[in-house]
């Protein structure tokens, strides 16, 4: 039997730059769009009457750019998944995910690339309804103090040695589902990462699974529209080094910024009345 399946075009990359007046506007998107329907034919048989070209989505992407110019990258998956759900009857569900590439501004026309993190959009549209996630990927935070790890489970194999003072440091990766999928998403996305942030600097941490429950609580309590948000937070260790072979002492002063392994926290925070999502997603 045919499980379920999908086909689409990934990674068109889009740069979108709006010329009016003298002040430009610019995205800088990568779009991945799937399609999901009625394709038993071509798996099976290679009927191809129910196919949109992958070449065709990938054209879509920069007709729309065209048309509706610079904007936010929910706003455009969502013009995306619609379309594709709307005039494709064999489509019955399309989705459309957006890496938006964030740019400074340095003059009218002048741009430097910021290249710390990276937002996100992931939208789903089906026949009778649509799902927004947004989100950021690679968002790295530090605290130099505030946190302790101690009191954890101990057997013939643990080394680690218990900690009251060290650093904690993660690159976030979080994602957030929205109930209304018609809103201002920039001034949305701005107040869920400023949330995230705030919570990080403002937690005084005894594990990393209770900076992202607090992290994750403080975007659900900021905006009442989102009902859902998932993170994974890497765990980038910082391990102190002995200077006693120098004669000196290292008073959490000195480390080395450890690569690989790390430990890894997901968790997802909901709330209570948190209405189901129309399709499954991650991180």
């Amino acid at each position: 039997m045919l499980g379920p399946n999908r086909y689409g075009k990934a990674e068109t990359r889009l740069v979108r730059v709006s010329r009016d007046g003298d002040t430009h506007g610019l995205v800088d998107f990568n779009v991945s769009v799937a399609l999901a329907g009625d394709l038993t034919a071509t798996h099976l048989t290679g009927d191809n009457s129910g196919v949109l070209p992958t070449d065709t989505m990938k054209n879509t992407v920069y007709a729309f750019a065209k048309k509706h110019g610079p904007v936010e990258p929910e706003a455009f998956a969502l013009l995306l998944g619609r379309h594709f759900v709307g005039t494709q009857s064999q489509v019955r569900s399309a989705t459309v995910s957006i890496e938006s590439f964030a740019w400074e501004r340095l003059g009218p026309h002048s741009f430097q690339k910021r290249g710390d993190f990276t937002r996100t959009a992931l939208v789903t549209v089906t026949e009778d309804a649509a799902q927004v996630v947004s989100g950021v990927t690679g968002l790295v935070l530090l605290n130099s103090t505030d946190s302790e790890f101690h009191g954890f489970v101990r057997d013939e194999y643990t080394t680690l040695p218990e900690t009251t003072d060290r650093i904690l440091a993660t690159a976030v990766d979080a994602r957030w589902r929205h109930l209304n999928i018609e809103k201002d998403w920039l001034k949305s996305y701005d107040k869920s990462l400023e949330a995230l942030k705030s919570a990080f600097i403002g937690t005084y941490s005894f594990s990393l699974q209770q900076t992202l429950y607090a992290m994750g609580q403080n975007v659900l309590a900021d905006q009442p529209d989102i009902v859902e948000i998932r993170l994974a937070l890497p765990n980038k260790h910082h391990y102190l080094v002995d200077l006693s072979s120098f004669g000196e002492t290292n008073d959490n002063e000195v480390f080395i910024a450890g690569d690989r392994p790390y430990g890894l926290i997901e968790g997802t925070v909901t709330r209570d009345d948190a209405p189901a999502a129309i399709a499954e997603w991650w991180l």
